[in-house]
């Protein structure tokens, strides 16, 4: 049995995806359909029982889960809205939780991997590992550098594997649920579309109008470093997870108009309220994922927006 909270959500449903194409479908998925749009993501999947967030909780608190049975949990559940500054609702959704059932799975021995991210390093230029580079911009990337910093207390003791990855900017099928928070190549898909024009920020932060740069990494590559650390119990710790690239809003764009052969871009100014709460720059360090033994390959903005793009032109068939 394999449990994956945040289930329904982006990055865990394509999870759900990759172990069904594994021959796996003893998978408890964990979340909270609020948001009953999410069942989507669902809707083509095999698993064997859906259990609410706050329920799954309990019962883990309880004692009352089948841990024997449990061979790993991927906890991908999270508030991940950057723009989200309610601190109290955010750390009781990030950190509270994370640990509770951090705690429950160290003490039955359950391998344990967790969504962490890459706002941790925030308005840092250098993307390694190590606190000296963790300067979180939100309390999004405060909540997720706080248990990461939480986890880094037990590495020395546990007896069981601990994987927290630190997912750059991922996109791919299965996030329109997200909203205003789903991919950029989501968003440029959709304007493309309607208007036949993509908007992009005009300069800032010393960049030139859509030069601001980020490590895109297409969710099925995302996915797989999540399942070679489930292959490899032996490995333990806190890893980035990206391509080790960066590449421009204007590379997202341009493959956007490249693949549905027309439209173009439109500069709009940069908004007030992301001053200073803004990444203008991120890059993967792979060392040491690739110092762990981690050897895959990861698709470009080109490469990946091409495939995303094709999936996203089927389901409007």
């Amino acid at each position: 049995m394999i449990i994956v909270t945040g289930g329904a959500g982006f990055i865990g449903s394509n999870l759900i995806e990759a172990l069904n194409k594994k021959g796996i479908s003893d998978i408890i998925v964990v979340d909270n359909l609020e948001n009953g749009i999410k069942f989507k993501n669902l809707a083509d999947l095999q698993i064997s029982d859906y259990l609410d967030k706050e329920e799954f909780l309990a019962a883990a608190e309880k004692g009352s889960l089948p841990f024997e049975r449990i061979k790993a949990v991927f906890h991908l559940g999270a508030c991940s809205d950057t723009t989200e500054w309610d601190g109290r609702y955010m750390m009781r959704n990030n950190f509270t939780y994370s640990k509770k059932l951090f705690h429950a799975c160290t003490k039955h021995k359950i391998p344990f991997s967790y969504a962490s991210s890459a706002a941790t390093y925030g308005g840092s230029a250098n993307f390694t590992e190590k606190p000296e580079f963790e300067k979180p911009l939100n309390i999004y990337g405060y909540s997720k550098l706080l248990f990461d910093q939480y986890v880094r207390r037990f590495f020395h003791e546990a007896e069981s594997q601990i994987v927290g990855l630190r997912y750059f900017n991922v996109y791919g099928p299965r996030e329109s649920h997200k909203s205003q928070m789903a991919s950029v190549a989501y968003h440029f898909y959709n304007q493309n579309r309607r208007e036949g024009k993509i908007r992009l920020f005009e300069g800032s932060g010393g960049y030139r109008d859509g030069e601001q740069q980020r490590d895109f990494i297409y969710v099925a590559d995302a996915v797989a470093i999540t399942l070679w650390f489930m292959d490899h119990p032996e490995v333990s710790g806190i890893f980035n997870a990206g391509t080790g690239r960066s590449q421009t809003f204007n590379e997202v764009a341009n493959a956007v108009i490249s693949y549905r052969k027309f439209g173009k871009i439109e500069y709009i100014p940069f908004p007030e309220n992301l001053a200073g709460k803004y990444q203008s720059y991120t890059r993967a360090d792979l060392a040491k994922l690739r110092g762990a033994g981690c050897d895959l390959e990861f698709k470009t903005v080109e490469h990946g927006v091409f495939q995303y793009l094709k999936w996203l032109d089927a389901q409007q068939e």
